[in-house]
């Protein structure tokens, strides 16, 4: 090297900080949740996993339905590993999702509800509570998505074997996570696949600093989702001011009477839609059956019957609906006609006067 040349060093690259993400779909679950949200498109679960969304940080997601690090038996690694990678502390951070309610495993002798991969000392079944408690003090948040994992759902009902429960019953109500997070409750049967690409999206943000603390209602479910009710932003709401019910199904008026309880229900897939804003129970002449409810379903079965409160409110608004429609009615005779002065008579008839 000549006296003229000057070695430059570089500087070494350091990697770009990664959030796992890692999604358990081993409680008593019918894996629709999973299902669903490959049908987000506010966002897509392609832009949130592929970097395309400004301030996000990198995300490297362990789902059974997508693992870009694992292949099978005998590919780069094995699916399960990154759990015990989680497990040792050798993972950090990480967001726990958890798809499916959580059966009591204490509530019987011998054998188990449900498990997850088997473990390497005993070569016995993990199951899905031992999961909890294994990951669940490591995992800088938790989400529960589905309502079957939020609030226990289906397998939930009375009269069940499993004991089965949401997370929050799990965990407990007032669990926090070691970065202070509360559980995270995203319910839906299945649950609204933007509404859970969207709750995903606001926590990773929250994670890498550009947003505060995710808003959260009594049931854990975030505030701007289900703030309002079915009701409020159902399509069939005016009908229902107006006293106008349907009596059967196929019908475009307000769907109480045959067993919706949209009026005491928080969720916003009347207002969203379903997919790119289509869709959604009431807006194709399906009754809301509340499954976004932590009461759900034992709370408003029988589903086909008229709700028990829907009985005096549907009786009072089909007393005063009548006359709205009377006053309303005589309202639109006079607004549904043109302004008298649009003639072409060679008087102008329009009340202008002249000021010169």
């Amino acid at each position: 090297m000549s006296t003229t040349e000057t070695q430059v060093s570089r500087p070494t690259e350091t990697e770009e900080p990664v959030v796992h993400i890692l999604w358990i779909n081993a409680g008593l679950s019918c894996d629709g949740d999973s299902v669903a949200l490959t049908s987000a498109t506010q966002p897509t679960i392609e832009e949130i996993l592929l970097g395309a969304i400004p301030g996000l940080p990198k995300v490297d997601v362990h789902w059974p339905l997508i693992d870009f690090d694992s292949g099978p038996e005998q590919g780069a690694d094995t699916f399960i590993e990154w759990f015990f990678k989680a497990e040792r502390g050798e993972m950090d951070p990480f967001v726990l999702v958890v798809e499916g309610s959580v059966p009591n495993e204490k509530i019987k002798s011998e054998g188990y509800w449900c498990g997850f991969g088997n473990d390497p000392q005993t070569g016995q079944p993990i199951t899905t509570s031992e999961w909890l408690d294994r990951l669940a003090p490591k995992a800088t948040a938790i989400m529960a998505a589905g309502t079957c994992a939020t609030y226990g759902g289906i397998h939930a009902m009375e009269g069940n074997p499993t004991g089965a429960m949401g997370v929050a019953d799990y965990l407990g109500w007032e669990w926090r996570s070691k970065a202070g997070l509360p559980i995270v409750n995203v319910p839906g049967c299945p649950v609204h696949p933007d509404n859970m690409a969207e709750t995903l999206l606001y926590v990773l943000q929250q994670l890498a600093g550009n947003a505060p603390m995710i808003p959260l209602d009594d049931a854990l479910r975030p505030t701007w989702l289900f703030g309002a009710t079915v009701h409020e932003g159902c399509d069939r709401g005016g009908y229902y001011e107006q006293g106008q019910f349907a009596t059967e199904y196929g019908s475009p008026l307000c769907l109480v009477k045959i067993g919706c309880w949209g009026p005491v229900v928080h969720c916003n897939v009347p207002k969203r839609g379903w997919i790119n804003g289509l869709g959604g129970c009431p807006n194709v002449g399906g009754i809301c059956i509340a499954c976004t409810m932590p009461g759900f379903p034992d709370k408003f079965m029988p589903f086909m019957d008229e709700p028990p409160g829907g009985k005096v409110s549907t009786a009072f608004s089909s007393s005063y609906g009548g006359l709205i429609r009377k006053l309303r009615s005589i309202t639109m005779q006079t607004v549904d006609k043109e302004p008298k002065w649009h003639h072409p008579e060679p008087k102008l008839t329009t009340g202008y006067q002249p000021h010169w």
